[in-house]
């Protein structure tokens, strides 16, 4: 992975030295502006995620995290902006994106099974009548074995647990084989075992040469888990590799007063330490 600039955005989100993003960029943002009445949830963001790397976006509650992932997939309108993966208009390119969407947005009282659900991610291939095949279902069961959740195929998925059900649904991603890979709090409600293992998930798909992307809101983790952050107020904050934008300065223009400074600090310090330790 070739590191991305650090880049720092002016107050109206916009980046400050401009220019087109490179065009194999798996997911870039431009200008995008999104709105709940006549307040503005997220506001004329620039964005630029790196090809075989893990992002992180952070920033406080309310700060528009989910919303800039959801609007730049479509799932939500956008007031305006332009959205590109791999180059190409998003509209044109959802075959190579796979989405998690936050668990607490799911309807787990569905009557369906765990084996159900992840097929779900291969009805893009099947095609409108299309029927499952033999194949197919075999990369539905070994999805389901890269997350530890074989043994539950037939379960209902309302009878699992929280972490259980987000291996599930990364299950379901998996399965789409796409190489942009977007995920809303991943982390949110799981178990310590769970976490572990959908991080070491990601740490694979990096390593087949695909991106991720996710909403992230355990501060404490980001230099352990990311390559790249990406942080936002509303307005775009800054980018850039983990070493250099993870900053002190950064986290305090983007969280203000919601963070102590002995809390920022701390968070900082622990980069510099890391930094030094390093051979």
């Amino acid at each position: 992975m070739t590191p991305a600039p650090l880049s720092v955005a002016a107050q109206d989100g916009r980046l400050l030295d401009g220019g087109a993003p490179p065009p194999d960029s798996p997911l870039a943002i431009r200008g995008l502006t999104v709105s709940y009445g006549e307040k503005p949830a997220v506001f004329s963001v620039d964005a630029t995620f790196p090809a075989r790397a893990m992002s992180a976006i952070i920033g406080p509650n309310g700060a528009g995290k989910s919303t800039l992932l959801k609007a730049a997939l479509g799932v939500i309108p956008r007031v305006a902006g332009e959205v590109r993966v791999f180059g190409t208009p998003v509209e044109r390119a959802r075959d190579r994106i796979a989405y998690v969407p936050q668990r607490a947005s799911v309807d787990w009282d569905f009557p369906t099974t765990v084996i159900d659900v992840v097929q779900m991610g291969l009805y893009r291939k099947l095609g409108l009548l299309g029927r499952m095949t033999g194949a197919l279902t075999r990369r539905a069961q070994d999805c389901l074995a890269r997350v530890g959740m074989a043994d539950f195929a037939h379960r209902q998925i309302g009878q699992l647990s929280g972490g259980q059900q987000q291996r599930v649904f990364l299950a379901r991603a998996l399965a789409q084989e796409a190489d942009l890979y977007l995920l809303d709090e991943p982390f949110a409600g799981v178990d310590a075992a769970t976490e572990r293992a959908i991080v070491e998930v990601l740490k694979t798909l990096r390593a087949q040469g695909k991106a991720v992307v996710a909403v992230h809101h355990d501060l404490s983790t980001v230099r352990g888990y990311f390559d790249h952050v990406f942080l936002i107020n509303t307005r775009r904050i800054a980018e850039g590799p983990v070493a250099t934008a993870f900053t002190a300065a950064n986290l305090h223009a983007t969280y203000g007063g919601r963070l102590a400074v002995a809390q920022i600090d701390a968070l900082a310090l622990a980069g510099t330490a890391a930094a030094g330790a390093a051979p």
